[in-house]
């Protein structure tokens, strides 16, 4: 996702000269074109990522819509203070970029990954979290960034480009396919919806499962289809490369228990931090956390089978 954000950045900037771009030394052979394109309102702050979120809230105060880019924990957890009184508290239009959601820097460890920054960010005050689950995503993401001026988090991650086309761009869940005859309902949380599409892939009930996809949190809206086919199937699978706790398995079972709509057959699929104590790949790390396709398939066949 990490080209395609460039991209648009790189386009917006060109019509708006209010755009600033801040990076923690982060980007090389992959934003020269910002560079490039926006010269003075591109700014390698080096690594010193609380003081690039500083100098973003004082931009943002004169006037300007600056983005603040590094690896997702380091524009986080690392400037969680800066954010939250710096930004958040003054509802500034600084916007969070983090590449490498979940365990996209795999090897690198722990320092690199960001398992609870959806947890950190969404409990702001005004602050807006976007997980584009496909690459196409990102564009869109971007312009309702801009168009609402509030401060945000943007989570990058690697990923493909939508099956579907949006009916309903970045209100908060995408409706990916809804069967009549569906008998389970699951969702996911980002790019980890390609692990589910594989899984429903190598069965054969593709028209027992309904799949939605969550791109922002807050929703501006609740998608009435996913509503409808939890009444229906009852049964509602969560997925997602984030950690249990504040994640967005916690946010949909509250937001539904509060419209009062209930289900008979519920499980949260999520990170598990390091179960064995050991580092790998991003997708090592998905089967320790039970986020494969393998064993998701193995779940879908239970349920529809029991």
């Amino acid at each position: 996702m990490r080209k395609e954000f460039s991209n648009i950045i790189e386009k917006l900037g060109t019509e708006d000269d209010k755009i600033v771009f801040l990076t923690g030394d982060l980007g090389f052979n992959a934003l020269e074109n910002l560079q490039k394109t926006l010269g003075p309102r591109f700014i390698n702050v080096g690594i010193a990522e609380q003081t690039m979120v500083g100098i973003a809230a004082g931009m943002a105060h004169k006037g300007y819509k600056v983005f603040c880019y590094s690896i997702a924990p380091f524009t986080t957890f690392r400037c969680l203070e800066q954010i939250r009184i710096d930004v958040c508290f003054h509802k500034l239009p600084v916007f969070i970029v983090g590449n490498g959601g979940g365990y996209g820097y795999g090897i690198m460890g722990s320092t690199h990954h960001a398992l609870s920054d959806i947890a950190c960010m969404s409990s702001l005050p005004d602050m807006t979290c976007y997980v584009p689950a496909f690459s196409d995503e990102v564009e869109l993401s971007v312009k309702k960034i801009l168009a609402e001026n509030m401060p945000a988090y943007l989570r990058l991650e690697v990923s493909k480009n939508s099956p579907v086309m949006q009916e309903e761009p970045m209100q908060g869940i995408h409706t990916i396919f809804d069967p009549e005859d569906a008998e389970m309902t699951v969702i996911a949380l980002g790019p980890i919806i390609n692990n589910v599409l594989s899984a429903i892939e190598n069965t054969d009930s593709k028209n027992k499962i309904a799949l939605f996809s969550a791109v922002k949190i807050p929703f501006d809206k609740m998608n009435d289809k996913f509503i409808s086919s939890i009444r229906k199937t009852k049964k509602l699978l969560v997925v997602e490369e984030h950690v249990a706790r504040g994640g967005f398995g916690e946010y949909i079972a509250l937001d539904l228990l509060n419209r009062d709509i209930h289900f008979d057959k519920f499980q949260s699929l999520c990170a598990m931090y390091y179960p064995n104590g050991l580092y790998g790949n991003q997708g090592y790390h998905q089967v320790q956390s039970g986020l494969d396709a393998g064993n998701i398939q193995r779940i879908i066949k239970e349920w529809l089978n029991g």
